[in-house]
Formats: structure tokens, C-alpha cells, sequence
């Protein structure tokens, strides 16, 4: 299962989010340039248990070196998958809990999360020699906060069955729950590092940040936060976008909506949807024309469902303006 987007669309653009998966990249071309010093660079900057607790390891490092791979390790990656497969779920997950927290508390919240999961590592690997790196600690702090957050949400999930791509909603509170079993059950069942995954590094980043969340909701957000949501509130709404479907009075006809914002509502938009019915799921590009209404109703001919004489329905799609 690929998670190719939630159904849950944020309100401003996160800059904050944005601007972290940007540092995780800068800091893997950096890591990718040491070359043959690779492995001192992440021994360096990764998180290194036995740095703090072995006497005779821990005399090569300054306190000051300690300290600073507390916070380097969540920049860094064991290799180009690793780093896309952080990324695309702090893409995912990232938006919304930054839309709710603010910039200010989110990235304050995204650190301490990948602290948090540090330090859940360390005092359960406590002589470990392996260095640690990734962001995934601190993502499953903000995947954490989602779970509270959007229970009702939903994860657009693409499942290939061969060569057809397979669109699914999976509930939030499903996918992220059954995530979190699976670490758990990795956890226990391993050393804890087991295939150079830092299973309670994931674990405690999902715990913390679930109680990090219920902290950081009680701290009011900024004027800057509110200046800041305003400046960067987003003028378009997802351009992919299933579409949930009923029938109306003529069975072939197939009925549902699509979402778009007031800025699309004004100027146009192209979207890409799906529309299933029974197990049939199919693609199609859909033309919002400039100035349409809240309440109109685009129709898609020969899209809905096929009728006696061979021929098929039609799609009607009610548009919906969201008003943010």
C-alpha cells in the first residue's frame, strides 16, 4: 500500500513543513559529499548510544558534539529511499498538524518530538554502538498528532494489483493505528534495532507526540502565526480527488461533488478524479469552467453507469466552493 494523500485539505500553505523537507534534503546531499568519510560524518552527527554511556567511546566526543547529534540525527539518512519514504509521509501528515499547531509551535513540536524519540532509543539501547539517523522519529511524532487530531480523516491509498493502479480511502485512525501495532510487534519481537530500523525511536516519536500535542494545544498561537496563515492561505484545492457517488431517480446516472476554492470558483480549474462504482474505479480529467457557482453541477456525460440499450449514464457533479 502506497499513502498517496489525506482527504482532510490544509488551509495555508505549510511553510514550516515545506521548509523541513528541504533541510532533510540539503543535509543528505551534504552527507552524500563526504564520500569515503561517510561513515565518521554519521558516526559524528548520528545518534550513537554508547557516546553517552560507554566511558571509553564517550572520551572521543565533546559534550558540545553530544549535544548537537541530539538533534542532527533526525536530518539524516541511510540512503535515497529512506529519505523519499520520510519525506512523502511528513509531506502527507506534515500540512495539517502545522495548520492546526501554527508555524511557530510546529516546528518547536516537530524537534522535540524527534528528540523524544531520540532519547526513547537511547535509554533502551543503552550500550548500542550503531548510529541512528532519519526524520522518522520525529514524523511519527507528527503522525502521532494526526491520529488525535483527524481520526475521521481519511488516507487516499494507491494498491497495485498489477498494472492497475487501485485508489482506496483507508480511515486515519485505522491506517495510523495499525502502523503503530506494527512497530510495536517489531519492537518486541527484535533487539529494537533490528534491520537497522530503530523500531522504539517510532514508537516513542508516535507517544510523545501525542502528549506533546495536548501540551502545545493549550499555547496560544502568535500574531505572527495569524499574519503568517493569512499570507500564505492556499488558492487551490487538491487537483486529485475521488469522488464519492449516489444514484439519483435515473439508475444510470451517478451523482456526487466536487470541491474547489473561491479562487478556483473564479478563474477555472483542471482536476484529476476517480469515480467508482461496484469494483470498477476509473480516471478522468475533469474541466471546472471560470466563474462557476457554489451549488452548479458539471456534467459528465457517458460517465455513469451502462444502460440496457449499450449506451451509459451520465456524472453529475455538484460543485462545492469551500470558503476558508
Amino acid at each position: 500500500m502506497i499513502p498517496i494523500r489525506d482527504t482532510t485539505p490544509s488551509k495555508s500553505v505549510p511553510v514550516v513543513n515545506n521548509t523541513l523537507i528541504g533541510i532533510n534534503v540539503v543535509f543528505f546531499l551534504v552527507q552524500l559529499a563526504q564520500g569515503p568519510a561517510q561513515d565518521h560524518f554519521v558516526y559524528l552527527y548520528g545518534l550513537v548510544p554508547a557516546k553517552f554511556t560507554v566511558p571509553r567511546v564517550a572520551a572521543y566526543f565533546s559534550f558540545g558534539q553530544n549535544l548537537l547529534s541530539l538533534f542532527t540525527f533526525m536530518f539524516l539518512h541511510g540512503g535515497f529511499m529512506h529519505l523519499i519514504g520520510n519525506m512523502w509521509t511528513l509531506y502527507i501528515f506534515g500540512d495539517n498538524v502545522e495548520d492546526r499547531l501554527g508555524s511557530a509551535r510546529y516546528i518547536a513540536f516537530y524537534l522535540l518530538c524527534g528528540l523524544a524519540s531520540g532519547m526513547s532509543h537511547l535509554l533502551l539501547n543503552a550500550h548500542s554502538n550503531i548510529p541512528t539517523i532519519g526524520a522518522s522519529g520525529a514524523i511519527a511524532g507528527v503522525m502521532g498528532a494526526y491520529f488525535i487530531l483527524y481520526p475521521g480523516s481519511r488516507i487516499l491509498t494507491l494498491i497495485p494489483i498489477i498494472f492497475i493502479p487501485w485508489f482506496v480511502e483507508i480511515p486515519a485512525f485505522f491506517f495510523l493505528g495499525i502502523w503503530f501495532v506494527l512497530q510495536f510487534l517489531n519492537a518486541a519481537g527484535s533487539s529494537g534495532h533490528a534491520g537497522g530500523i530503530a523500531w522504539w525511536a517510532h514508537i516513542g516519536g508516535f507517544v510523545f507526540g501525542v502528549l506533546f500535542l495536548k501540551l502545545f494545544d493549550r499555547i496560544p498561537a502568535t500574531g505572527v502565526t495569524d499574519r503568517l496563515r493569512h499570507a500564505t492561505e492556499k488558492k487551490r484545492s487538491h487537483r486529485f480527488q475521488v469522488i464519492k457517488t449516489g444514484r439519483g431517480e435515473e439508475a444510470a446516472n451517478l451523482y456526487g461533488s466536487l470541491t474547489i476554492t473561491q479562487y478556483e470558483a473564479m478563474v477555472g480549474a483542471r482536476k484529476l478524479v476517480t469515480i467508482p462504482w461496484g469494483l470498477q474505479k476509473r480516471l478522468y480529467h475533469v474541466v471546472v469552467p471560470q466563474g462557476i457557482a457554489d451549488g452548479q453541477v458539471l456534467r459528465l456525460k457517458g460517465v455513469g453507469r451502462p444502460k440496457s440499450d449499450g449506451t451509459r449514464g451520465d456524472m453529475m457533479l455538484k460543485i462545492k466552493v469551500q470558503h476558508i
